[in-house]
C-alpha cells in the first residue's frame, strides 16, 4: 500500500502540529518522519492504516 517516499496525511496532528509524514523506511513495520519537526515514529502496517486520512505518491511513483 505505502511505498518509500510517499507522503502521508494522518487524520490526528502530531504534538509539534504537523499532520504530514514522510515514509523512510518499509518492511516488518514502516518507519515514517514528520515533515515539520523531523521525528521519527514506527508504526506496524495495521496502525499506519488506521491513522492515515490520505497518500500522496511520491514522485518516483509517478515518473514510471
Amino acid at each position: 500500500m505505502f511505498t518509500l517516499g510517499d507522503i502521508v496525511t494522518t487524520k490526528k496532528n502530531h504534538p509539534c502540529g504537523g499532520n504530514r509524514w514522510e515514509v523512510v523506511r518499509i518492511g516488518a513495520d514502516y518507519k515514517i518522519k514528520c515533515l515539520q519537526c523531523s521525528r521519527v515514529v514506527m508504526l506496524t502496517p495495521d496502525e499506519l492504516k488506521k491513522r492515515t486520512k490520505s497518500v500522496e505518491k511520491s514522485t518516483e511513483e509517478v515518473k514510471k
